[in-house]
């Protein structure tokens, strides 16, 4: 993928591909039945597991989600008629699984017992239909993706603004250890998912202007090309905000979704490996230096490390312990290759959290190795297709945008994933599309809104001259 390929100003089709007018309709609507189908047969299934019979809500679920998913598509045949036709049913295909683990963890006995238990799935599906709405604004209003490299600056202050909004006194939230959330009427929200879209902007438009000087520029040492010192200040200062963000709000995942989204757009833009070396090794020298003295932050080692110890702990009682880790842990394990089956699992043991930070564990204990690669293959294909999109894209900020935006999506699949079965510690982020959370839904359906935007232009037709 390189960021010097094209001219500024052109947009046109693929190499060698000229779609057709009607390209990808009849494909991406027969999809979106599939996209459908599945998570309302998952849906009895659960009921029939849970209670033996057809849940009563499975009518509403099935004509609710295929409403939805069928107003997006008409969204997307109206306004981005040659967009990528895998997008929108890859997405509503996840969200729709994910309203079913949730709706099955909601079931739980165990859950429910708690006198703090609330219904999860109801607020998801509004998230979910609020999510596609702010899809259909996107699609509909944003006629040309160009339009948002005019505010490349205000996009970098706006993201700034939400990053800082949980450290404002009263509005910001502290829970288990993090300051990542706001209180707006009742309503908590996550500002940093909204963020990841409006820097990706701003990294977009700068480096679209700076990227000649940061990939001619420089000296080779030892066989590496190494940038010049001024042209290491855009790096150095996304660093010290990535930093900043771990020391005083404790999210260690916002923090290396940031930094390792512009590392990547910087090796877009550049194709020159050393920023790669450089944003690693800066990356673990942040991670290791907060880690010394931010106890929430050893929090999470501790248990990455240590996840029997913690569970141990937490058994005897003793505070700032936990036992998730190892219960997740313990329901992957328990699924085998193809699970217990959907609703036959028993993932909420691992409690509150079990909808949200741990909802692969679900996932891995019901449906299995075999299940859980399944659904980790559906997010590598949006990746995909984003990738996809960027190298079909023509301008120079679309073709940064578009692998931007993937970047940060897989980026994230693969922290909270990394996380969940143990490869890094947790970061208390939410999986795309599948876990509980209503700013997660709702962020992560306007980057699909942007992404089917972006590859609409880049597979449409050139015009004749």
């Amino acid at each position: 993928m390189s960021g010097a390929v094209g001219e500024p100003g052109r947009v046109g089709p693929t190499a060698g591909v000229v779609p057709g007018p009607r390209a990808g309709r009849g494909t991406g609507l027969f999809l979106l039945v599939f996209a459908v189908a599945i998570p309302v047969f998952a849906y009895a299934n659960v009921g029939v597991a849970v209670d033996g019979r057809l849940p009563p809500g499975l009518l509403a679920y099935g004509a609710g989600l295929g409403v939805l998913a069928l107003a997006g598509h008409l969204v997307v045949r109206r306004f981005a008629p040659f967009a990528d036709p895998m997008l929108l049913p890859l997405a509503t295909l996840l969200n729709g699984i994910g309203l079913v683990v949730i709706w099955r963890l909601d079931q739980s006995r165990r859950l429910r017992a708690s006198p703090t238990f609330v219904e999860a799935a109801p607020r998801q599906l509004l998230y979910s239909a609020m999510g596609l709405a702010l899809f259909a604004v996107v699609v509909a209003f944003l006629r040309d993706h160009r339009v948002l490299q005019r505010y490349t600056y205000i996009s970098m202050a706006a993201s700034l603004v939400l990053l800082m909004l949980p450290l404002v006194p009263g509005l910001g939230l502290n829970v288990f250890g993090a300051r990542i959330w706001i209180s707006v009427a009742g309503f908590t929200i996550q500002p940093a998912e909204f963020a990841k879209i409006v820097i990706a902007v701003f990294f977009a438009g700068y480096l679209m202007v700076k990227r000649d000087a940061l990939a001619l520029a420089g000296r080779r040492v030892l066989g590496v090309a190494l940038p010049r010192g001024r042209d290491l200040g855009p790096i150095l200062t996304v660093w010290a905000m990535s930093i900043l963000i771990l020391v005083f709000e404790t999210d260690l995942g916002t923090s290396l979704l940031f930094f390792g989204m512009f590392v990547a757009m910087l090796y877009t833009a550049t194709e020159r490996t050393s920023w790669i070396v450089f944003g690693l090794l800066m990356s673990a020298a942040g991670a290791v230096g907060v880690t010394s003295f931010e106890p929430h932050v050893q929090q999470r080692v501790q248990a990455w490390l240590h996840p029997m110890g913690e569970y141990l702990k937490s058994r005897q009682g003793l505070a700032g312990h936990s036992e998730q880790s190892m219960q997740a842990l313990w329901a992957l394990g328990s699924g085998g290759i193809v699970g217990t089956g959907l609703g036959q699992g028993n993932s909420d043991l691992i409690g509150f959290a079990a909808n949200s930070d741990f909802v692969l564990a679900t996932l891995g204990e019901e449906l299995g190795l075999a299940g859980l690669m399944a659904i980790l293959l559906l997010y590598g294909l949006i990746v995909q297709r984003g990738m996809r999109t960027a190298l079909a894209t023509r301008d120079p900020f679309g073709k940064l945008l578009a692998g931007g935006l993937s970047a940060a999506f897989g980026l994230q699949v693969f922290v909270v994933a990394g996380g969940v079965t143990g490869l890094i510690p947790l970061t208390g982020m939410t999986m795309p599309f599948i876990a509980y959370g209503g700013s997660s839904v709702i962020a992560n359906w306007a980057l699909i809104g942007i992404l089917i935007r972006i590859s609409d232009t880049a597979r449409r037709p050139a015009l004749p001259d």
